[in-house]
């Protein structure tokens, strides 16, 4: 649905709910994605989530990828407090595709936060506060850059 091709689909061998057990292996495993895609921004959940699996992610992805921008983003189910301190502008068709991407995420179907007016809401909030139609909202969890030369 986003146009990401099938192999740059990776899904770990993790078991959820128990994720901070196996905080050493997602660390590990997050190191080798490091060093097979050299990636220049991560993004993970918000350090507001209060989910024991999201937050163990979130931990563990500032450690593996020091040196790297990392921004966190919102889930509306688990997160508490989270206020946007990066807004990104999307148009409507980038709502329109997200709406129908989280559609297609088959576990929970019928939860309020996969609401189609629930996700367009968002956006529209974070849009007023960047003064655009639309926004997506995250976290800056590390912001790497440079000052010119």
């Amino acid at each position: 649905v986003l146009g990401v091709p099938s192999e740059k689909i990776i899904l770990g061998p993790f078991i959820t709910r128990v994720f901070p057990n196996a905080r050493q292996e997602i660390l590990e495993y997050f190191l080798q994605l490091r060093r097979d895609f050299h990636p220049d921004l991560i993004f993970v959940h918000s350090k507001q989530d209060v989910h024991q699996d999201h937050l163990t992610m979130t931990d563990e992805a500032l450690r593996a990828f020091r040196g790297i921008t990392v921004l966190g983003f919102d889930v509306v189910r688990s997160c508490y407090g989270f206020f946007p301190d990066f807004l990104g502008e999307v148009n409507e068709e980038d709502v329109n595709k997200k709406i129908e991407a989280l559609a297609c995420y088959e576990t929970y179907p019928d939860r309020y936060y996969f609401n189609s007016e629930l996700t367009r809401s968002i956006m529209v909030r974070h849009g007023a506060l960047a003064e655009r139609p639309f926004a997506e909202g995250f976290d800056i969890l590390r912001i790497v850059g440079s000052f010119g030369n």
